[in-house]
């Protein structure tokens, strides 16, 4: 790249470096099609999240099996270097240039560069919305869940080619700002897990110190928990819903109307049965770990049209016997947090049984007056550190969105290196 701003401009890839070359996928990249006749090859795995990994390392136990499937003769090789594509979800960004020679999934595509292209400048470009957004519109399908990029519309999908040099720039350039990025992120990170160990302290002694007038009861004395398998979906003739989904549950303490949740749909049973309504807890039922389960979430205000999605379990609760927010501030607590813990099962995923839930035992105030006291202290004990996590959590999102930034602006050429 040069200190003067020579750009082409195209359509929709936008402005470019007038000498880079635009040239169709066919061109950088050809299907790879070789396949295993042993099975013995080490397993690999695609998300937008991570990119390919080994799919050994999301094993919790040693002994987990690797794959349900009965043999892994067939499966499509992969060297290192190879660009693994999802098919299904290439329009999400899952996709990524593998680190590893392995196997994968009959049902992803693998492609390898051409010439001396380097494959990580494209791994790059592609997980870029500018890319994500052109695979989605040559993808193939009626619905999200659905959808496929199939080879030969990938390979018409024209692309900026940067001269070799420049790509392997680009390339250095993004993996040590990415890992300056990154530090900053698991900083930021242990700093939430020493909040919210203080605030989980605070909650587990309130909850739990017990006294003249508390009782036990288990859970399903006390509220109706209903597990839902509303899905992402959405199907013609069903009712168009707002999905509260896992994500939502696990990022957020709290549920409120104006949170952007997917749209998806759902059958007229399925609404009535899992509504979400102002006080209800949702919590997750299974997850790809054991910390991951029982996470909590409360409604704090009526909501329109919001439907509990798949993952998750939905708590009512009694509030003649137990108040919401303090059945909520129950699932917070280390004490109920370490049971479901240790009784989460499961290989790919772990997760709790209906039984394993509603039989937990509940210690709480008879008087409704006392928890009410016990949820006004705590809110004003954890008040300052929930807005240190919440500060902290912006300052993450905010640096995320900075790092995608960067990114797509120096696959695009407009990193000027002549000024770093």
């Amino acid at each position: 790249m040069t200190t003067t701003a020579t750009y082409n401009k195209s359509a929709w890839l936008g402005n470019y470096p007038a000498h880079w070359q635009v040239l169709r996928i066919k061109n950088i990249f050809s299907e790879i099609e070789d396949r295993s006749t042993s099975g013995n090859e080490e397993l690999l795995s695609v998300s937008h999240y991570t990119g390919v990994t080994l799919k050994r390392d999301s094993l919790e136990n040693e002994d987990d099996f690797i794959s349900n499937a009965e043999t892994l003769e067939g499966y499509k090789r992969v060297a290192k270097g190879d660009l693994v594509i999802n098919i299904m979800l290439a329009w999400n960004g899952s996709l990524g240039i593998s680190p590893f020679d392995g196997i994968t999934s009959p049902a992803y595509c693998v492609y390898r560069a051409k010439e001396n292209n380097n494959p990580e400048y494209f791994g790059y470009l592609f997980a870029t919305n500018l890319l994500k957004t052109e695979f989605r519109k040559k993808s193939t399908g009626i619905i999200d869940s659905r959808l496929r990029l199939y080879s030969d519309k990938f390979f018409s999908i024209f692309s900026v080619v940067p001269p070799v040099e420049e790509q392997n720039k680009i390339v250095e350039y993004i993996k040590t700002q990415s890992q300056k990025i990154n530090h900053f992120i698991a900083k930021k990170q242990q700093f939430i897990a020493l909040l919210k160990e203080q605030r989980q302290s605070v909650i587990n002694e309130a909850v739990t110190k017990g006294g003249n007038n508390w009782i036990t009861k288990r859970l399903k004395y006390i509220s109706d928990l209903r597990f839902s398998n509303v899905d992402k979906h959405t199907i013609e003739g069903e009712e168009i819903v707002r999905l509260c989904n896992y994500v939502d549950v696990y990022k957020n303490d709290f549920i409120t109307n104006d949170m952007e949740l997917m749209v998806a749909s759902a059958t007229l049973a399925e609404i009535d049965k899992f509504s979400v309504l102002k006080n209800d807890i949702i919590i997750t039922k299974d997850s790809e770990t054991p910390e991951d389960i029982a996470v909590p979430t409360l409604v704090i205000e009526d909501l329109e049209n919001v439907v509990c999605g798949y993952h998750l379990a939905l708590i009512r609760a009694d509030e003649t016997q137990i108040l919401s927010e303090y059945l909520f501030r129950v699932f917070q607590s280390k004490k109920i947090n370490s049971h479901f813990r240790i009784g989460a099962t499961g290989v790919t995923r772990v997760g709790l049984s209906l039984d394993d839930i509603t039989g937990v035992s509940i210690p709480f105030p008879k008087s409704l007056s006392e928890q009410t006291q016990i949820i006004n202290h705590i809110k004003t004990e954890t008040t300052t550190i929930d807005t240190a996590i919440a500060k902290t959590l912006k300052e993450i999102e905010l640096i995320k969105e900075y790092k995608e930034a960067m990114i797509a602006e120096a696959v695009m050429g407009k990193v000027n290196f002549n000024k770093l």
